[in-house]
């Protein structure tokens, strides 16, 4: 079984995905999502997605055979409320996340009735429309611990070889106030820059940035409150390689970033594919 990659994707604004776009803001990273199921060296056996809208004392994994959804966005028109992802839960990687998580001391149990909230369901919908590979989803810890994180994502990487592909769903820009704001573009692709190379690191001086990623420039404009950046230190955590970028744009002003750790890629370079 080929080893499957890991993944921090952006997940948009909402059910952006599924709204009228006139001005085009989301094409680009509806592209790239489209694209992701290129990057799988095989079908993997399922899908652990980590959430930045899922907070837990410990972590948590969904473990329903078939998760509802969360419609956990508000103000948006009436039929995003009804959009549906009929996909399959997958109990045995639940359990095998939990029973992993648990060797390296680290709290996790399986929520058997929590469904997917947006952060997984919406970016799924456009790279898997077919909901044909099972999803769990799991949860980041209150704490807001980078190097927590980044353990867990180092007890997770045994999944990888496994079949599972695992996938941080998050935002590399988070600031509600800096989107279509003109002075946050030059603070946003500082960071930008300075997260690619993080990401492009050797794993030990990897690790070692991201759990300093308050140092970063521009850290606390583009991340006020790391939610949203935590999914990328789970998949980094389970990565023994240097990353990539496989995505970047400007949207609403602001610098946003993809990236994909695959121990199997040649080179080091982060190749750009943006739409």
């Amino acid at each position: 079984m080929a080893r499957q990659p890991a993944f921090f994707i952006p997940h948009g604004g909402g059910p952006c995905f599924f709204m009228d776009d006139p001005r085009g803001v989301w094409k680009g990273m509806e592209h790239f999502l489209r694209s992701l199921p290129e990057h799988f060296p095989e079908r993997p056996r399922a899908i652990l997605l980590v959430s930045a809208h899922w907070e837990t004392e410990g972590f948590a994994l969904t473990g329903a055979e078939r998760p509802g959804l969360i419609y956990d966005y508000h103000g948006f028109p009436a039929h995003t409320y009804e959009l549906e992802y009929p996909v399959a839960g997958a109990s045995d990687v639940a359990s095998e996340a939990a029973a992993h998580l648990g060797r390296a001391a680290l709290p996790a149990r399986v929520d058997h009735g929590r469904g997917l909230d947006h952060g997984v369901f919406i970016p799924l919908m456009v790279a898997l429309p077919r909901a044909d590979i099972p999803v769990v989803e799991m949860s980041i810890d209150r704490s807001l611990d980078p190097a927590l994180h980044m353990a867990a994502g180092a007890a997770l990487a045994p999944l990888r070889d496994a079949g599972v592909a695992i996938i941080g769903s998050g935002m590399s820009f988070h600031n509600m106030r800096g989107y279509g704001n003109p002075d946050f573009t030059a603070p946003a692709n500082a960071f930008d820059r300075w997260l690619s190379d993080a990401v492009a690191m050797e794993a030990a001086q990897r690790a070692d940035a991201l759990a300093r990623w308050e140092e970063a420039p521009a850290a606390r404009l583009s991340h006020p409150r790391e939610e949203h950046l935590l999914p990328l230190m789970v998949a980094a955590g389970t990565a023994r390689g240097r990353g990539r970028r496989i995505y970047g744009e400007e949207t609403l002003r602001t610098a946003i970033s993809a990236f994909e750790f695959n121990d199997d890629m040649e080179g080091t370079d982060n190749d750009l594919q943006a739409a």
